[in-house]
């Protein structure tokens, strides 16, 4: 059998080339995509460190993921041979009480692409069609890898229920925070950022954020009263920084009546008092992943309400995933997002 090359966290810190045999469509996997570009994200980088509580190992990795339809099964009607396509990275049993009120994404026997499945680092997938989403003509592979983080942020904004009337902070304006802000202001909404990094905050400044605080410099408690109506607080707040403290502070800041999102994964205990959120009535609300929310990122794009050309900061080939992860801990600053790439 022909096998192909993947990229496997073995276990954590342990990152290795692999050789997979090459995958055969059947009645579900209908479909065979040859992988063009899969992006790297803080979910992968915290595989690789052993600190993602929800991975399990031996694991392929890698949720971001391009590529172009080489084969199809008699079973595929939604996409098509030489067909340009995103993969969804959820998959849900489709019966539990989650996915039977439209929440596959928290389905109780959720299994994600690259977490508890293997994933998109490898050369070859085969997937259902109905997995599938076309991608415009006018991106290429590595920019279509950053559709995935923005359903993200459209499944958070969704949680939030974002309106014109909110005046939303967003924590950590990487990766994950600079699409969040592209979705969030497509609201109305008044957005102030809030980073450790001047570059990272001028350029959410530039991209349309209100106003922008270095956590290093400034008091993030005044700064956002100052910058809230009657010093009001966010009434929205958006975790996109998921560090050790960034919850607590969050619910420390906001405003009462306010809602606080968090996404993090993380595992070791954060100090968060009852008093902190029943004394406001706030409402802390997880999202994780996207619910279906692939066509409507885009239909922004279509819609030219979205822009994603050229926002990759850095690419490596995939055979060099080692290299890529060891410059994601390198910290450099220039790192806004990293993308592995696959040709030939």
């Amino acid at each position: 059998m022909k096998t192909i090359k993947g990229i496997q966290i073995a276990e954590p810190e342990v990152l290795r080339i692999i050789d997979m045999d090459m995958p055969e469509l059947n009645e579900k996997n209908n479909v065979l995509v040859k992988i063009k570009a899969a992006g790297i994200c803080g979910s992968d980088v915290g595989i690789y460190h052993g600190t993602n509580a929800a991975a399990t190992y031996p694991r392929v990795i890698g949720h971001e993921m391009v590529g172009e339809v080489v084969e199809t099964g008699p079973s595929a009607k939604k996409v098509k041979v030489g067909d340009r396509v995103i993969i969804d990275q959820v998959t849900s049993c489709g019966h539990c009480w989650a996915c039977r009120h439209n929440r596959p994404n928290v389905c109780q026997h959720l299994a994600v692409r690259g977490v508890h499945i293997d994933g998109g680092y490898r050369e070859y997938m085969a997937v259902p069609d109905t997995d599938c989403y076309i991608l415009p003509d006018s991106l290429r592979y590595e920019d279509a890898v950053l559709i995935e983080p923005t359903t993200i942020a459209i499944q958070a904004c969704s949680r939030a229920e974002i309106s014109a009337e909110d005046e939303v902070l967003i924590m950590g304006v990487g990766a994950l925070g600079t699409r969040m802000l592209s979705i969030a202001k497509l609201s109305g909404a008044k957005i102030i950022v809030a980073d450790v990094v001047d570059e990272k905050l001028q350029e959410a400044l530039d991209a349309g954020a209100d106003h922008a605080i270095n956590l290093l410099k400034e008091n993030l408690d005044e700064k956002v009263k100052e910058y809230t109506t009657d010093a009001y607080g966010p009434t929205l707040s958006i975790d996109c920084a998921c560090t050790k403290d960034s919850l607590g502070t969050l619910i420390r800041v906001t405003g009462n009546a306010g809602r606080v999102i968090t996404m993090g994964f993380s595992v070791s205990p954060t100090e968060v008092t009852n008093f902190g959120i029943t004394s406001k009535e706030l409402d802390i609300r997880g999202s994780r992943l996207q619910n279906k929310k692939f066509q409507t990122a885009i239909d922004l794009i279509l819609d030219g309400k979205l822009d994603l050309d050229h926002k990759i900061s850095h690419t490596f080939h995939f055979l060099d995933a080692q290299k890529a992860f060891d410059f994601v801990d390198s910290r450099d600053p220039s790192i806004r997002k990293i993308v592995l790439t696959f040709d030939d």
